[in-house]
């Protein structure tokens, strides 16, 4: 390549830097419209509205929420994947719209090629008890138990392919134990179940009601999925320090569609990450079991890689289908 040519290229290339930046600069002129893939009132809907006159006050435009439910979050996450990539159509999903896409071929979208991610925002943990009966007040303990059964122990979870299934499936896959799945249709009855015996254990996300039954003695608290310990549940182990490299957390996070610049989705990052420091928000979402968990662009989109290979290695292993 000649010295002219690679000038050329220099300055084609500055000139589309300046203009990305430019382009950031205007942005935005208009309202946003965040879509938000499951009903109104649900957790995820919950959290956007917490922070959407935050996020419209910041930016200087409004902030539209729109709730677009149905397919487990297939249809809403179609729609921001095929829009735009301007910056305008934003998507607030959770690690759901990683299960879709696995779970269904006809999903209608790649969860990791056709989003651009923004920032995480919250995270969920999920927490594992086991009836008051059940030998064990460790996670050791329980796991020598469970070894101890010829047909292992049987763990409730809300539905055939729910995270908590393909958690619980997980761990028991990294533990080396049997665990015998049983479903059920929401997440109050598979408490109950836990409570009266008819299933042994339970993962899924600590509720009042749940930590009012390991208050009253009901159920033991053995672990919690987190990295490290739990501000939300003060005391109790991590389910790592037992299997090592185990996490699970429903997390909730910020999308763009592929493709939108680098600098829109910048401004968008810090805007977002400085609401989610404010201690406000922190006391608005402690009570529902949340709490800010932000990150980088990056590092975001690392983790969404890596957890969809994990999910898609305990669905093929299991062969778990959508119901």
């Amino acid at each position: 390549m000649n010295a002219s040519k690679r000038a050329l290229i220099v300055a084609f290339s500055v000139l589309a830097a300046g203009a990305a930046w430019a382009q950031a600069d205007a942005y935005p002129s208009r309202p946003i419209t965040i879509v938000v893939p499951y009903p109104a009132g649900g957790t995820s809907d919950g959290q956007v509205r917490m922070i959407q006159d935050r996020l419209s006050k910041l930016l200087g435009q409004p902030v539209v929420v729109d709730n677009k439910a149905g397919a487990s979050g297939a249809i809403g996450a179609q729609f921001v994947a095929r829009a735009k990539p301007d910056g305008y159509t934003l998507l607030y999903p959770n690690t759901g719209l990683l299960l879709s896409p696995l779970l269904n071929e006809k999903a209608g979208y790649d969860a990791v090629k056709d989003f651009k991610p923004i920032t995480l925002t919250t995270a969920v943990p999920l927490a594992l008890v086991t009836n008051k009966a059940v030998p064990g007040n460790t996670l050791e303990e329980f796991f020598k138990h469970v070894r101890s059964q010829a047909h292992g122990v049987q763990y409730a979870s809300a539905g055939t392919a729910s995270y908590g299934h393909i958690a619980s499936a997980r761990l028991a896959q990294m533990a080396g134990v049997k665990l015998e799945h049983v479903p059920y249709k929401g997440e109050a009855v598979t408490t109950l179940a836990v409570r009266t015996g008819e299933v042994q254990m339970l993962l899924t996300t600590p509720s009042s009601a749940m930590l009012g039954l390991v208050k009253q003695g009901d159920l033991k608290l053995l672990g919690v999925g987190t990295e490290k310990a739990s501000p939300l549940l003060p005391g109790t182990p991590t389910i790592n320090q037992t299997v090592p490299g185990f996490n699970a957390e429903i997390w909730f996070g910020m999308l763009a569609p592929a493709g939108t610049p680098d600098a829109i989705v910048s401004k968008l990052h810090a805007t977002i990450t400085s609401i989610m420091a404010d201690e406000a928000i922190r006391e608005k979402l402690q009570p529902t079991g949340a709490l800010p968990k932000t990150s980088t662009p990056a590092e975001f989109g690392q983790l969404m890689k890596a957890e969809t290979a994990q999910l898609r290695d305990v669905i093929t292993k299991y062969n778990l289908k959508a119901e």
